[in-house]
């Protein structure tokens, strides 16, 4: 199928699917025209895709995951399980500081408040 259909089929800019084989996440042949010609398989994988970006993870982990998707090599399988992980403890970590800085906002926030009100009934 053309690059349009698959559009269509996953919901996927075509702009998004030319930046996924850019990355190596899916991989199309070319007709003579120099057209992209995508096999139906690759719906459920740009499926797979956005489910993983969705999730948070970067091109670069996902490319790494991908492998194990159809594998039966315990290795491969034992790295993608090791890789989520990894990248589920990265964005508990980034959640945390991110519960900080909104902490710190909320105390300027406050502050600020206090400060508007007694300028307030000063004038």
């Amino acid at each position: 199928m053309r690059i349009g259909e698959l559009a269509r089929k996953t919901g996927v800019s075509a702009r998004s699917l030319r930046y996924y084989e850019q990355q190596g996440l899916v991989h199309s042949t070319r007709s003579a025209g120099g057209q992209r010609h995508y096999p139906a398989a690759e719906v459920e994988r740009i499926e797979l895709i956005r489910r993983l970006f969705d999730a948070g993870l970067h091109s670069k982990v996902i490319a790494r995951l991908l492998p194990c998707v159809h594998s039966d090599d315990s290795k491969v399988i034992e790295d993608a399980f090791t890789t989520m992980v990894a990248e589920r403890d990265r964005l508990t970590a980034d959640m945390a500081r991110l519960a900080e800085a909104r902490d710190a906002l909320d105390v300027l926030i406050e502050a600020n408040t206090r400060y508007r009100q007694g300028a307030g009934s000063s004038c």
